[in-house]
């Protein structure tokens, strides 16, 4: 099955640049021209293809079953971030080539004057979703909605420019991503059992982990705009023997276990809520709320939406070199041997169990917590901080429904949950926060730059 589905990528990928080739000839590839930028229109295409494409990715996760008690966790979140930033960016790509109005990212598509932006939207999301879902339920899903979107947009030139810039934009991405390090899976297999070393918990002993570390490869794929993986390495972690360690040691230890009662109702809610929701889909459903109510140029939006499902992306490949380079044990190892740290404010407790299932990887630094801190930085930049009004759903917890104005509070959220779930130290999170701000500030400094003042930053007011 799983040659089957790279043969299909592969000729998927193939077909797709002979496509381009054939309808575009020399104009496909070449310099970006040199024409003033132009209007592009509205983005609601760019905010309904988003959540398809957020479905077309939650398709291939399993929801978690209640009851939550413990959580486990949907499948680990990495693949989706760099699904969604293969698709937003070659969407980014497309409309760019068509209104010109920043640097682009790859810089090999160009379009002709009047190109429609909404067809040249729907056949990138549609392309590269294709390549990478390619289970032949969730083509003809896609293939019918791209009919129906694309049969709203009058027939004419402008249309079938556009849509020739989608699929000439989607093969460009496709190429660019094709063996990019994110197959094969490899995993960890500890070589010691000293003090803070990771080691398996019992949530891994079975497949896929079977007692190893999950997602040692992901340090490994190609990033989408940071240098390397090991660029933004988070500092190393407090010492062991510290008042730090014991500080955090303590905290998870009282508020993270099964049945801890200092937990409040809330504290319990955003725990299960966020081990339940995959940041690629809360951070697209909070991009899409904010990018509704501000009638921005088409081309502004699909920047937004590029910078931040590439810097989810490069947060989650940066997360897992500084995890794999200092391999710290989660809270629930060490709760179990506290009586090793040689402190005496530190116990120990074989019986302790977190309310969350452990992930099986090291915890040092936070993967959420990364993400967060890099979701927050890109929206706040494009969107400012405060006097929003955000609404958090989660089809497996009914029940929860998470209210936010202001975007610090929820990273606030996403850092605590992690505590509150017994899976992370403070320490995890703060630093993971950190190192997403360094990952995401980088991104939009460096890459899709403006072409001319009026398409720059956000004003952090609004």
């Amino acid at each position: 099955m799983k040659s089957f589905r790279f043969e299909v990528r592969m000729y998927l990928a193939t077909a797709l640049f002979v496509t381009l080739v054939a309808l575009w000839n020399d104009k496909a590839v070449g310099a970006v021209t040199a024409a003033p930028p132009t209007d592009g229109g509205d983005d609601a295409m760019v905010l309904q293809w988003n959540a398809i494409a957020v479905q077309a990715v939650d398709a291939t996760l399993p929801l978690p079953t209640p009851p939550f008690q413990p959580i486990r966790a949907a499948t680990a979140p990495f693949p989706s971030t760099r699904a969604m930033a293969i698709v937003q960016l070659a969407v980014f790509e497309a409309v760019n080539a068509i209104t010109r109005r920043y640097g682009p990212y790859l810089g090999i598509v160009t379009a002709p004057e009047g190109a429609s932006t909404d067809a040249a939207v729907v056949a990138a999301t549609h392309d590269t979703l294709v390549w990478l879902f390619p289970d032949p339920n969730t083509v003809t899903a896609l293939n019918d909605k791209q009919a129906a979107s694309l049969a709203a947009i009058p027939d004419g030139q402008a249309k079938d420019d556009g849509v020739k810039v989608g699929h000439a934009a989607a093969a460009a991405m496709i190429l660019n991503r094709t063996n990019d390090g994110s197959q094969p899976p490899t995993f960890y297999t500890p070589t010691s059992s000293a003090q803070y070393e990771w080691q398996p918990t019992p949530s891994c002993a079975s497949a896929p982990a079977n007692n190893r570390g999950l997602f040692f490869h992901w340090q490994f794929v190609k990033p989408f705009g940071v240098e390397s993986a090991s660029q933004f390495r988070a500092e190393p972690p407090p010492e062991i023997t510290g008042g730090k360690y014991a500080k955090d040691l303590n905290e998870v230890a009282s508020v993270g276990s099964i049945d801890s009662t200092l937990r409040t109702a809330y504290q319990a809610d955003v725990a299960k809520f966020y081990a339940a929701q995959p940041p690629h889909r809360g951070w697209n459903l909070v991009a899409r709320e904010l990018a509704s109510v501000q009638a921005d140029e088409i081309t502004r939006t699909v920047r937004t939406f590029a910078m931040l499902n590439m810097s989810l992306a490069d947060a989650h490949i940066t997360v897992f070199e500084t995890k794999y380079f200092y391999r710290g044990w989660r809270p629930e190892t060490a709760i179990h041997r506290a009586d090793e740290d040689g402190d005496d404010k530190t116990a120990a407790d074989l019986g302790w169990r977190p309310y969350i299932v452990t992930p099986c990887f090291p915890g040092y630094a936070s993967a959420h917590g990364i993400g967060a801190g890099a979701a927050r930085t890109i929206l706040w930049r494009a969107y400012g901080r405060k006097h929003h009004d955000i609404t958090l759903t989660e089809d497996s917890l009914p029940n929860i429904v998470l209210h936010y104005t202001d975007l610090m509070d929820i990273t606030d959220d996403v850092a605590t949950a992690r505590i509150y779930g017994g899976i992370h130290f403070r320490v995890d999170q703060d630093v993971g926060d950190r190192m997403g701000v360094e990952v995401a500030s980088y991104n939009d400094d460096h890459w899709l730059l403006p072409l001319t003042p009026d398409d720059g930053d956000g004003d952090e007011s609004r």
